[in-house]
């Protein structure tokens, strides 16, 4: 970035994106197809530990082909987490299915195991099981999957990993997105690594993202004049974006390591005045999180939006955390599950959290301005000088 401002979550280039972005050009391979296409697919595939990969236009698209695949068509259900932005729900309106959301468990502001069993029975019931399940792990934490897994095996119900976030987060030595049925993932200019836009679908079954390569490419059959037996859509991935994400893969774990560091000073600095999204309350040999964006509640005398407000004046960008998707005017109308009868946890996350800046090229010097318009909100006077 050339100007002095501090965003939530810019683009960290490597500097080597110019040598793939160069073959590409040099080879007249700049559309949807290319070395640099199938490279950053095997990259993918193997850094998460899937099988296979299919790079597409965005995290949108992918999940939209995971339901695809799974059959998802008007008249369905999908069950999917509140606490996430709106892209993770669209796909399902996009296949005329109606989504119903699940409520956030308190640990780890991801999908309730308590509420999905809770909308699993009630659906069992009346003999409507959802075709999928769509679990988001938010901000780069990982969802309760041991728990979620069971249920999902226990129903017949598969699961949609929204990994859009969490690129480099493991569970249980796992890597999200290579749980359950189908993996997404997205590679938007403020994700952990970026193609500027893009996301990718991971699976390990093989044929099914052979399926979605057919589906992303328009679903042409394969005759010597265009012909068309099934709908489709343009969403591969350019072969000169794929060649920014060779780059970034690169660096992946670096990237993962430095947003680590940033969270910690952050924690180090204001842990005594808010609550961090951390699961401190669980095994921490259970996650590896990637903390591609620190956030945390505040106490109820502490306002987000004035905070946020304050932060701007100073040029620094800062977020609410998203809002619950039940909460939306888009999906008001369908079924919602809370974490229990008197626990309503996306909500109240909403009220009291806030996302700073946490990028991989942050500068210890803005992360100490941060810190310090943030000491200066919590009335304390004690400031602080340097990181240490």
């Amino acid at each position: 970035m050339t100007d002095s401002k501090i965003y939530l979550s810019p683009p960290h280039m490597t500097g080597n994106e110019q040598k793939y972005i160069k073959e590409a050009f040099d080879s007249n391979w700049i559309a949807p197809v290319g070395k640099n296409i199938d490279l950053f697919e095997q990259d993918i595939a193997h850094y998460v530990g899937a099988k296979g990969a299919v790079a597409v236009s965005s995290g949108t698209a992918a999940i939209h082909l995971a339901l695809s695949l799974l059959g998802v068509e008007k008249g369905d259900t999908v069950f999917c987490s509140s606490l996430t932005f709106v892209a993770s729900a669209n796909p399902i309106l996009y296949q005329g299915a109606d989504p119903v959301f699940i409520d956030s468990e308190p640990e780890s502001w991801n999908m309730s195991p308590q509420a999905l069993e809770r909308a699993l029975v009630e659906a069992k019931k009346e003999d409507k099981l959802p075709k999928a399940i769509i679990v988001v792990h938010l901000y780069g934490q990982p969802a309760n999957l041991n728990d979620i897994m069971g249920l999902s095996e226990a129903y017949d119900v598969p699961v949609v990993e929204d990994a859009a976030e969490s690129l480099g987060s493991t569970y249980q030595k796992q890597m999200t997105g290579s749980i359950g049925k189908f993996g997404v993932f997205s590679f938007n200019g403020n994700k952990i690594i970026t193609t500027s836009g893009g996301g990718a679908l991971v699976s390990d079954d093989l044929e099914a993202l052979d399926r979605a390569r057919f589906l992303a490419t328009q679903a042409r059959d394969p005759a010597i004049h265009y012909q068309h037996s099934q709908l489709g859509f343009n969403y591969r991935l350019s072969n000169i974006l794929a060649g920014i994400g060779r780059a970034q893969m690169e660096v992946i774990e670096e990237r993962v390591q430095k947003r680590k560091e940033v969270f910690e000073v952050y924690k180090r600095a204001l842990s005594e005045y808010v609550d961090f999204q951390c699961n401190d309350q669980r095994e921490r040999s259970l996650c590896r999180e990637n903390r591609w964006l620190t956030a945390f509640t505040c106490v109820e005398s502490l306002e987000p939006l004035k905070i946020i407000e304050h932060l701007r004046e100073q040029n620094i960008e800062a977020r609410p955390v998203w809002k619950p998707l039940h909460l939306q005017p888009l999906f008001e109308k369908y079924k919602y599950y809370s974490h229990s009868i008197v626990e309503n946890v996306s909500e109240e996350i909403f009220r009291s959290g806030l996302c700073l800046p946490s990028g991989s090229s942050l500068s210890k010097e803005d992360q100490v301005k941060v810190i310090n318009i943030l000491l200066k909100n919590l009335r304390k006077e004690s400031l602080i000088e340097e990181i240490v």
